[in-house]
């Protein structure tokens, strides 16, 4: 897995049992060169095709050099590997003009490991109507439904969603709005780096009633679901147009503001919150949403058996899994879609 958030590899070992389970796992980070390159395939540029395809590539070898490092560091072969899920990088993803695409060459990948790939996930669910995202909350009902405690899992990637796991009756789940790719992206511009720490510089900062306002006006924080979201609407041009020359520091603070509200809104009647993802790491964003759902548990997943960054990594090895056995990964509550489907394209090794 590599995210919305730009930071790198995400690889795990999983048993793909009854009861899923982590084996290993790894992180590579992104160096900034490449990192620079995947952000700017995010928006209409010079010579796409040829951009897309090179980083295609490159992905394909820096995923082929974690499975490597993995089997190494795990004391497992190939051979013994059933098959390696890739997500890819989404690069755009477009429900409503019926597309999203997300490259790493799957094909490459199978030649350079040696093993066989599932790859391209959402598009077929796209194909039949739906958003192509999220497809984690079939895997986090797997992993943290609970039958005498409704649940929200929260995902804190660089897009925010929630699956909410009621205790009986159907899941649902769709992405609510930034996570950290708004924060990351202003970090970069005035800190010079790629995040936050704890978010330190956002809770000495003063929220902007007036910003927070505008910001909210986004039209997609009010349109029910299924819905999903992408860079292709939380980016720089959308920011900017919705700025009148604040203060920095408290325009970080503001659009911690704006992912708390988002998450809490998304997770009221839960009566617990599951949170995984990046911005797990996000101190100060973890305080304010627990603080806006005052009296409701918001706890890492780690504390129910997996480290929050491996979540994702974990969902797409176990929609491989289910591709396989093609058995359907989505749920059409979830994306929309006109019923369940078999996820993912299959290149052998």
């Amino acid at each position: 897995m590599s995210g919305t958030s730009l930071d790198g590899v995400d690889a795990v070992l999983l048993d793909a049992a009854a009861a899923p389970r982590v084996l290993a796992s790894l992180h590579h980070p992104f160096d900034e060169p490449l990192r620079r390159e995947l952000l700017a395939l995010n928006a209409p540029g010079d010579n796409e095709i040829d951009r897309c395809a090179r980083l295609g590539n490159e992905l394909a070898r820096r995923y082929a050099a974690a499975v490597g490092e993995l089997l190494r560091s795990s004391g497992r072969q190939a051979a013994e590997i059933r098959a390696i899920g890739c997500h890819g990088q989404t690069v755009r993803h477009r429900p409503d003009r019926g597309y999203t695409l997300q490259i790493g060459n799957a094909a490459l990948l199978a030649e350079l490991a040696g093993i066989a790939v599932v790859a391209d996930f959402r598009a077929r669910d796209i194909a039949a109507g739906g958003q192509g995202a999220p497809l984690a909350p079939a895997f986090h009902a797997t992993l943290f439904r609970h039958r005498s405690e409704n649940r929200a899992v929260v995902n804190l990637g660089g897009i925010a969603n929630v699956t909410r796991l009621p205790i009986e009756g159907t899941v649902l789940g769709f992405d609510c709005g930034p996570g950290n790719c708004l924060l990351d992206l202003w970090a970069a511009k005035h800190l010079g780096k790629r995040y936050d720490d704890n978010g330190e510089w956002a809770a000495g900062g003063t929220l902007l009633p007036a910003l927070l306002g505008r910001l909210r006006e986004e039209p997609f924080f009010a349109a029910p679901p299924p819905k999903s979201t992408g860079r292709d609407l939380f980016n720089q041009a959308w920011l900017a147009a919705r700025l009148r020359n604040e203060e920095p520091r408290a325009v970080q603070a503001t659009l911690l503001e704006l992912t708390a509200r988002c998450v809490a809104d998304a997770c009221k009647g839960a009566a617990r919150v599951i949170a995984c993802g990046g911005g797990t790491q996000n101190v100060a964003l973890m305080r304010r949403i627990a603080a806006l759902l005052e009296g409701v548990p918001v706890e890492s997943s780690a504390a129910h058996g997996l480290d929050p960054s491996l979540v994702e990594a974990a969902a797409f090895a176990w929609l491989a899994e289910r591709s396989l056995n093609s058995a359907p990964g989505n749920l059409a509550e979830v994306t929309g879609a006109r019923g369940p489907r078999v996820l993912g394209a299959i290149y052998p090794k």
